[in-house]
């Protein structure tokens, strides 16, 4: 009877110690990163926003070779954007890459809107990662578009990550970024 009584003491401490580890992995915070490209500084202003009342970590996505104000003249069928924009392959090169990346549960993509969708260097920056495992989250700017096709884009070119719904975010007030990004978690 005695060893029986030790028996079930043991098990039931065993079984205790399970569920306070499981109890642990559920309560642990969402590492989060908030991660962007802007050309022109509307989206930086965002995303430090953004990354801001998420709690989370900012990092620019950066060109190896930043673009000047012809280079983003959409006007101009030969300028830098246009042709990347009109090359489906282009991979701008990036600087700067992220060495923790394992680290991030959530990480928030944001870009402004080109030629209705996402600019190829934000290709550059996905494919330059692991994201399985991850959520992500787009988020852009734009001076009259959706974020929708970006969004049908990013998820008909990268089908194994698991994406949320993103948001256009133009003139977006704290509170609402703050709601938003609570909604996210």
């Amino acid at each position: 009877m005695k060893k029986l009584v030790m028996m079930l003491t043991a098990l039931l401490a065993i079984s205790l110690s399970a569920c306070s580890q499981n109890n642990k992995k559920e309560n642990k915070e969402m590492k989060v990163l908030v991660a962007y490209f802007s050309a022109s500084g509307t989206t930086k202003g965002v995303a430090q926003q953004l990354a801001e009342v998420a709690g989370a970590d900012l990092h620019e996505i950066k060109p190896a070779q930043p673009y000047t104000d012809a280079d983003l003249d959409w006007r101009d069928k030969q300028s830098r954007s246009s042709v990347e924009m009109q090359d489906k392959s282009s991979r701008p090169a990036i600087t700067a890459k992220l060495q923790n990346m394992k680290d991030y549960d959530v990480v928030y993509v944001g870009f402004p809107i080109w030629w209705y969708t996402c600019p190829t260097i934000i290709n550059t920056f996905m494919e330059a990662y692991d994201f399985q495992g991850k959520t992500v989250i787009p988020f852009a700017t734009s001076g009259g578009s959706s974020i929708k096709k970006a969004c049908e884009d990013l998820k008909a070119t990268y089908p194994d990550i698991k994406w949320k719904e993103g948001k256009l975010l133009n003139r977006t007030s704290k509170d609402d970024l703050k709601k938003w990004a609570e909604s996210n978690k």
